[in-house]
């Protein structure tokens, strides 16, 4: 940041925002976007014509040449075509032009993203359309305008279509609550995220010599260094001075792109690191998250350093997770997962809540499924994130409350204050009204819920669509419950009761890490789908496919080509990490330990000659030689595997998960344990006491 540029100046001067947008148009074009935004109109021509021209303008005075269509396919990460504002004028000269029907509209080529068969190749069409309620910004020389992705046909290609089109149902099925308590004033309720976002930083030049980091995004071998993370020293530790400057740049350039940069420190394993940005509208944070994630990487760049996004780089120490915080809020401010403190705002609350504790254990599997591909399967249970069980954390005080409700019984808070439960007569509530339970994948945190289980690489769309269309659905049976009744008060509390009676399986508050919790939760009858492979069968159940064709959200077609985008990618990062592994062994480690042997046999015979103890040298190639061998079948196994993986996407995910990861398991130990007793001048790529520890 320059030494004459605040802060405040700073932050979103990259970004063609609401401000920019009233400085430089029309009182009227302003008045029509402003409409657009908040009440879903279109916008005409001249009016696109006129944003164009000043979102132009704006963008060369910044030194822009180019503008492209910003979208997010079916890849997870973000997508861009760039086009010059150039246009030829007579003489031999340009003009810089940029018109409305540019700004709105695209036509990318659609054939080569992931379609899930809703396009073929040779159907190569498709097309962006600019969201009015996403700001453009600058990005390397390029105006970036957020868009949707849509096929030929119509069909949503992308992650932000199905993501705008949950938050405009939930908005409206919690409006029909609202009115029911009265509230004629708001006209908007907003799902509100805010993703934290968890990351490794490795030194460059390490990197590149590690096949599998480049290729896969983890290490597919590595012994356990002497040190890791049992010193537990490093969680919110001293920052070191080289991640200190990563860091203040990362900020800088988030904050340019008007992204709330707000929290940094050291995470629990070495080299591992957490940005966390301020709440915001689950479009905005969605997108800025995707940036954050590209900016991360990039920045690390700038500082010779590599930023790791997957969800396990290093086995042994603690991996990468996104905490996905997700409330409702309405356009006066108010949030409707605060409790309140009289009676009436306490029912709504508690309404509310009602319908996330039944859409949580309603749809478990499908919430399950949103955060289920290979990276995370190293992640989920394993000691440092939720367990695959889906399960609610309400603390204390709350489940106290929930409990009364359900029993019918007197409520005793904190200030030995005892009440009847009753919707006219319920005790004050407070925020803070709970501990933190890092091992719940689901925690009430005192104003919003904290979906713990994402990846750290995944597009937090997927989790918020689902979040906002299973909140939607249950609003709606209420609502359609509650606007027939004649005694409102009396039925709202039996529908209070009835719920929490019903799905109070779903609410734990105990340690998700205990195996006594997975036998509880089997006999509460929770799922727990362990693994990608279990759980993405419930991303086309009939009960899930009828919640988002019914609220709109997808097509059955829709649905069923991100179910199968989801089970090819699965085959196909396997695929890649194990013929990254078949590689290393055969070019790297089998040649490295083989000559370490062929060495340590040389000495010995030597120290023979000349009757000197040989002890090491030939124990050692002796174990060395053994597991060579073993190592090398090993490797025949995987690649016997590879070769045998079958025809159709379903059964190659079946098939890799319960052959290949098990042929790369019995791999990576021998070539673990080689590791361990091979000199470190042999070894072919850096350790982890090296890659863990060199920033």
């Amino acid at each position: 940041m320059s030494a004459t540029l605040h802060l405040p100046e700073l932050f979103g001067s990259q970004v063609f925002n609401e401000e920019t947008m009233k400085e430089r148009l029309s009182s009227a074009s302003y008045g029509t976007w402003k409409k657009c935004v908040t009440e879903g109109t279109s916008l005409d021509i001249s009016t696109a014509n006129e944003i164009a021209e000043a979102m132009k303008q704006w963008a060369v005075e910044k030194g822009a040449t180019h503008y492209t269509h910003w979208f997010q396919p079916m890849t997870g990460v973000t997508a861009e075509k760039h086009d010059s504002f150039i246009s030829p004028v007579s003489g031999g000269k340009i003009i810089m032009e940029f018109s409305g029907k540019e700004l709105v509209r695209g036509e990318p080529d659609a054939s080569s993203f992931p379609s899930g068969g809703l396009r073929a190749t040779f159907e190569a069409r498709g097309y962006t359309a600019w969201d009015p309620t996403s700001f453009a910004f600058l990005k390397e020389g390029s105006l970036c305008i957020p868009t949707i992705f849509c096929s030929y046909s119509g069909h949503s290609l992308d992650k932000k279509t199905p993501l705008l089109r949950s938050m405009d149902e939930v908005s409206r099925q919690a409006l029909r609550i609202l009115r029911l308590f009265g509230d004629m004033e708001t006209k908007r309720v907003t799902a509100q995220v805010g993703p934290e976002q968890e990351y490794f930083l490795i030194d460059k030049a390490l990197y590149s010599q590690r096949k599998d980091l480049r290729m896969a995004g983890r290490t597919l071998f590595g012994a356990k260094p002497p040190r890791s993370q049992e010193l537990e020293d490093h969680y919110f530790g001293a920052i070191r001075p080289r991640v200190a400057a990563y860091m203040k740049d990362l900020d800088e350039t988030l904050w340019a792109l008007g992204i709330l940069s707000k929290t940094k420190h050291n995470e629990v394993a070495p080299s591992q690191h957490e940005m966390a940005p301020i709440y915001t509208d689950a479009n905005t944070a969605c997108d800025h998250n995707q940036l954050a994630m590209e900016m991360m990487k990039k920045v690390a760049d700038r500082h010779n350093l590599v930023c790791l996004l997957h969800e396990k780089p290093f086995a042994g120490v603690n991996g990468s997770g996104k905490h996905d915080n997700w409330s409702l809020g309405t356009d006066t401010g108010k949030n409707l997962f605060k409790p309140g403190s009289t009676p009436s705002q306490n029912a709504q609350f508690l309404l509310f809540l009602a319908a996330f504790v039944k859409g949580v254990d309603d749809y478990q599997d499908f919430l399950r499924t949103t955060v289920a591909f290979p990276g995370n399967d190293h992640r989920l249970g394993a000691q440092e994130a939720p367990p695959a069980v889906l399960s609610i954390f309400l603390g204390d005080e709350l489940n106290a409350v929930v409990e009364s409700i359900i029993k019918g019984t007197e409520f005793k808070d904190a200030g030995k204050r005892t009440l009847e439960i009753g919707v006219d007569v319920l005790p004050a509530i407070r925020q803070d009204n709970t501990d933190r339970n890092r091992t719940s994948p689901m925690a009430f945190t005192g104003n919003k819920f904290e979906f713990r289980m994402l990846g750290s690489s995944q597009s937090v769309s997927g989790p918020n669509i689902a979040l906002n269309t299973m909140m939607a659905e249950e609003l709606k049976q209420f609502a359609d419950e509650l606007e027939q009744s004649s005694d409102f008060q009396g039925d709202l509390q039996k529908l209070i009761r009835r719920v929490f009676t019903e799905h109070q399986r779903i609410i734990f508050n105990g340690n998700g890490y205990d195996d006594a919790w997975l036998e509880e939760a089997a006999k509460r009858g929770l799922s727990n789908l362990k693994s990608t492979a279990d759980a993405l069968p419930a991303y086309i159940a009939p009960k899930n496919v009828d919640l988002f064709v019914k609220h709109g959200i997808y097509t059955k077609e829709e649905i069923q080509a991100r179910y199968e985008i989801h089970v090819e990618n699965y085959a196909t990062i396997l695929s890649i990490e194990a013929n990254t592994m078949v590689d290393m062994i055969r070019h790297d480690i089998l040649p490295a330990v083989s000559k370490y042997a062929a060495d340590l046999c040389s000495r010995a015979g030597s120290k023979k000659e000349h009757g000197i103890p040989c002890a090491y040298e030939t124990n050692t190639a002796k174990s060395v030689a053994e597991l060579t061998d073993q190592l090398m079948e090993a490797c025949s196994v995987l690649s016997l595997e590879l070769e045998n993986i079958p025809a159709g996407p379903e059964k190659a995910m079946t098939y890799c998960h319960d052959k290949m990861i098990p042929a790369m398991s019995a791999a990576r130990t021998i070539a673990d344990k080689l590791e361990l007793i091979t000199a470190a001048e042999y070894w072919p790529m850096p350790v982890y006491s090296e890659l863990l520890f060199s920033v």
